[in-house]
């Protein structure tokens, strides 16, 4: 789960890390209460689960004559889509140099991996794509409960020493929120000191009750349902739902949809043993996706039986066609169930398949 901007600083104050004076703002009324402590001039920062926000004009420069004004309007914007419901006002920096600094995990090694470059800030892509040898690299035990000192010295090179303090602390960060990422881009000077100017966290997800977090604020309202019921479930930007019990017959499903020219709207793995409720509820789901038009369900009835997956599509009640491929145990009966429905089941997952995207044509 991604922390956004000022959970993510919260976390670094508490840390020891300095980050600029600020507060969240859930209206532009808000603002007037927090003047004082921002000083003269500040940034208005919309919080939204996007990069570039800067780019997409979800950053705001202001002062105490425009700030009201200036919240209005950033609380009107859509950043790449999303509604702005959040902005963090904050006190504005006078920076002196920009620096990248980040702790990841290195799948390949199985250790983390620190970055670290004098030539930071917004465009840092651009120079890991044209300048590599700027960044300079370590790769860290996990193990370990503190950076060892040579470390820090082949990282920050000529940089500040006090950036190397700024590192062991972001590492002890990582370590204790089970993070997957913690980044700070930029990582600047001031005349008052090294601030973390923006910030990222990334937390396992899996890890998320030892952390506290009691609601996965990156899931849709549709992936919070999916994951009530316990289904796996991905959404996609296709026109045919799929539902299916198994990973592997789920993704082929999903494979041949591609295959007869179609697009899939999402993968949902109902996973063995579906009663008739469950699978009510993920043919529901499925069809609140706003872009399907038809959903195939394919399953194979071992464990699941095909009576109970026939009355919880009949139960559904939507709106969308519904084109049915089930074998196995009670077949029969889910096949006569279907038909005094008025729901279409065919005898194979390819003819399924085909039927559903040329409905979708």
């Amino acid at each position: 789960m991604k922390l956004r901007e000022y959970e993510a600083k919260k976390v670094l104050r508490e840390y020891g890390i300095p980050v600029p004076a600020g507060s969240l703002l859930t209206s532009a009324g808000d603002l007037a209460q927090h003047l004082d402590e921002l000083g003269d001039a500040f940034v208005l920062k919309a919080q939204v689960d996007v990069g570039g926000r800067g780019k997409a004009g979800g950053i705001l420069m202001a002062d105490k004559k425009t700030g009201t004004a200036t919240a209005v309007e950033l609380f009107k914007k859509e950043i790449k889509g999303l509604p702005v419901k959040e902005v963090l006002a904050e006190q504005r920096l006078a920076i002196q140099h920009e620096y990248y600094l980040s702790i990841t995990v290195d799948r390949s090694t199985k250790q983390l991996l620190i970055l670290f470059t004098e030539a930071g800030g917004v465009e840092i892509e651009v120079t890991a794509r044209e300048h590599p040898e700027l960044i300079r690299k370590v790769v860290a035990n996990p193990l370990m409960h503190d950076l060892p000192p040579f470390m820090l010295r082949e990282l920050i090179g000529t940089a500040p020493k006090e950036i190397g303090q700024i590192i062991s602390k972001l590492y002890r960060v990582f370590l204790e929120k089970d993070a997957l990422l913690a980044e700070i881009n930029p990582l600047v000077t001031t005349p008052q000191g090294v601030f973390a100017a923006d910030a990222k966290i990334i937390v396992d997800d899996n890890a998320l009750g030892r952390q506290g977090i009691s609601v996965n604020s990156d899931l849709t309202e549709r992936e919070r349902d999916a994951e009530k019921y316990g289904f796996s479930f991905v959404e996609l930007d296709g026109t045919i739902g799929v539902i299916g019990n198994g990973a592997g017959l789920t993704m082929a499903t999903l494979d041949l949809i591609e295959y007869y020219g179609g697009k899939a709207a999402n993968f949902l793995d109902v996973g063995g043993g579906a009663e008739s409720e469950r699978v009510m509820h993920a043919v529901r789901l499925v069809a609140s996706v706003p872009t399907v038009k038809v959903i195939v369900v394919n399953l194979l009835g071992g464990i699941t039986k095909c009576d109970e997956v026939a009355k919880g599509i009949i139960a559904a009640g939507i709106s969308q066609k519904v084109i049915v491929r089930l074998a196995g145990t009670n077949e029969a009966e889910g096949r006569r169930l279907l038909e005094e429905g008025g729901y279409e089941m065919l005898d194979t997952m390819d003819l399924v398949v085909k039927k559903a995207v040329a409905v979708t044509a």
